[in-house]
């Protein structure tokens, strides 16, 4: 889908937000069942496209393993790049699923009586323009633009040149869908073309409202760093899985084995393992070997390897606990206790996701009250940190910040609040002579 409107010529990025701006401010007044007539009606056009869209793909992939090869797109990249029957499934189901959600837009938060005939009222609205740059994933379009869409904001897109071929053909199947509806402008989802739009995009802080970037930790700072629109980083993952002296060995075995392995390119995957010394030499023994057999290569420090004497594992540095694999390397840390393991995940931690497993409710207490992170888990694989797996219907990313969102970040996350003030002439300067006094009381039904 390119940048050229109907006579040809590329727009500008800032044209582009302009654009997208008017159709945000559209798209505000569209009622929730009209919107949720374009989700659907995207589903069935994303459906229907399958074929085309695999092929696209496969164009994409086919140009990144060259890149591969040579080293400029790594092995987790390219595994996010690539998209299967099943991935198109699951585009389709999110899109109905976000269409079921409650609508964000015009919910009333609270209600304060300022004074007689002097209402407060405080209600959700949406952000407006949000832009995503994102790296290698191409699901993130329907994901992202569905959330958007529902929230009532415009978005723009801004994804790696490896999946160019496969990201315009999900942007077309929501232009498609948005030109035959009036009362919505096809700039309520625009795909950015270059790198170039991306800097440009960076000085818009008329125009954008907030800028989401998703990839790696230097992409994430990088964005930051140059940005004069508001940022909220997509979080680097490194989590961990802390295997107590009171574990249930079954569910840890299958709770580390699923959190590594399941999807290792993921953000939530589990990165390091730590192991309290009580169960060390009979847990790890087993564990090494099914993480071994599942391909994963293993990292260790010198209790855990002198544990495991046959099994050939590296030593793990300094480096090792810091590092986001995004793939199948796991770190395996052997612990004095429960202390230590919190004083680990305090240092290292990207304040992701972070799961112990035990049986032990007082250990487990400790662990979800003092663990400083987004997600916090007991007996639970890291994996599940995911906004469709929340009941978000899907996430713009995963915040590792405390402010505005956190986490999974779903519609919540692209909405912000005004107050809407009515009263019947009133004026301040009743009370500055204090024949008027303020006297704040909530009207706000209990939840």
């Amino acid at each position: 889908m390119s940048n050229a409107p109907a006579g040809g010529v590329k727009q500008s990025v800032r044209e582009q937000a302009r654009a997208a701006r008017a159709a945000a401010r559209k798209l505000a007044l569209v009622s929730n069942d009209a919107r949720n007539e374009v989700l659907l009606d995207v589903a069935k056009r994303t459906e229907q496209s399958a074929a085309r869209i695999l092929a696209a793909n496969a164009e994409d992939c086919r140009a990144a393993e060259e890149l591969a090869r040579g080293g400029k797109l790594s092995a987790a990249a390219f595994a996010r790049l690539r998209v299967s029957e099943k991935t198109v499934r699951e585009m389709v189901q999110r899109l109905e699923e976000v269409s079921r959600l409650e609508d964000p837009i015009g919910k009333r938060l609270a209600t304060t009586e300022l004074d007689e005939g002097l209402i407060l009222y405080k209600e959700s609205c949406p952000l407006g323009v949000v832009a995503v740059v994102f790296e290698s994933r191409p699901d993130v379009v329907p994901q992202v633009a569905a959330l958007a869409f529902k929230s009532g904001n415009a978005v723009l897109l801004k994804g790696g040149a490896e999946a160019a071929r496969t990201n315009e053909v999900l942007v077309g199947l929501w232009q498609e869908a948005v030109r035959e509806r009036s009362g919505v402008a096809s700039a309520a989802v625009t795909l950015l073309q270059s790198r170039a739009d991306v800097m440009e995009l960076l000085e818009l802080k008329r125009e954008v409202d907030l800028i989401v970037p998703r990839g790696s930790r230097e992409f994430v700072e990088f964005i930051s760093a140059n940005s004069k629109v508001p940022v909220l980083g997509h979080g680097e993952g490194i989590c961990h899985v802390y295997v107590d002296r009171a574990a249930d060995f079954a569910k840890a075995h299958a709770i580390v084995l699923d959190a590594k392995t399941q999807y290792p390119a993921a953000c939530n995957a589990m990165e390091t393992l730590l192991v309290h010394q009580d169960v060390a030499d009979k847990f790890l023994p087993q564990a090494a070997a099914k993480l071994s057999a599942a391909g994963v290569e293993l990292r260790g420090c010198e209790r855990t390897r002198a544990i495991l004497p046959a099994v050939n594992l590296k030593h793990a540095s300094e480096v090792d606990w810091a590092t986001e694999y995004s793939e199948l390397i796991l770190s395996i840390r052997v612990v004095d206790s429960l202390d230590a393991a919190l004083d680990h995940i305090a240092e290292y931690g990207s304040l992701h996701t972070e799961s112990i497993v035990t049986e032990d409710a007082a250990a487990a207490q400790r662990f979800l009250d003092e663990v400083d992170a987004a997600g916090v888990y007991q007996n639970v694989s890291t994996r599940f940190a995911d906004g469709y797996r929340y009941g978000l219907g899907s996430e713009v990313g995963i915040s590792n910040s405390k402010l505005h969102a956190r986490g999974p970040m779903g519609m919540e996350g692209l909405t912000t609040y005004k107050y809407k003030l009515v009263g019947n002439g009133h004026i301040i300067s009743t009370y500055a002579r204090g024949e008027r006094t303020l006297h704040p009381r909530s009207l706000t039904k209990p939840s």
